[in-house]
C-alpha cells in the first residue's frame, strides 16, 4: 500500500483493528491504549478524541505530544519489513505502533512491550 493512502486513512478506520487484534488474542483496549500512549504521549482520552474525530492516520503521528525515545528500541519485521530499516520517518512511527500491537497480541508481557519500563 501506498504510504500517502496510508497516512490519509482515519484514525477512527484504524485504531478499532489494532483493538480488535489485541482483544481477538486475550488483551484488552486499555492495553492497546497503554501501547499507544507509551509511543506517542497521548492520553487514553486524546486517543478516545481521535477516534471520534475525523483525525488522519499520519496527523495522529505527526501531532503525536510527546514520542518516546525509547521508541528506537523496537526492532523487529512487519509487514515484511525490518522496523529499524524503514527510512520514511512518518511510516517508521507507524509501523512501530504495529510491531507493539503485534507484541502484545502474541502475548509478550507489557513490561518487555514498553522499551524502557
Amino acid at each position: 500500500m501506498d504510504s500517502e493512502k496510508v497516512y490519509q486513512m482515519r484514525f477512527s478506520q484504524v485504531y478499532p483493528l489494532l483493538v480488535n487484534k489485541a482483544v481477538r488474542k486475550g488483551r484488552t483496549p486499555e492495553e492497546v491504549n497503554q501501547v499507544i500512549c507509551w509511543l506517542t504521549g497521548y492520553q487514553p482520552a486524546d486517543i478516545e478524541r481521535a477516534a471520534a474525530e475525523d483525525l488522519r492516520y499520519g496527523d495522529f503521528f505527526r501531532q503525536a505530544p510527546h514520542p518516546n525515545p525509547a521508541r528506537r528500541q523496537i526492532k523487529g519485521v512487519v509487514c515484511g519489513v525490518r522496523v529499524e530499516e524503514i527510512e520514511e520517518p512518518l511510516m517508521q512511527e507507524i509501523r512501530y505502533l504495529d510491531k507493539l500491537v503485534d507484541e502484545l497480541a502474541k502475548g509478550k508481557p507489557m513490561e518487555k512491550i514498553l522499551r524502557d519500563s
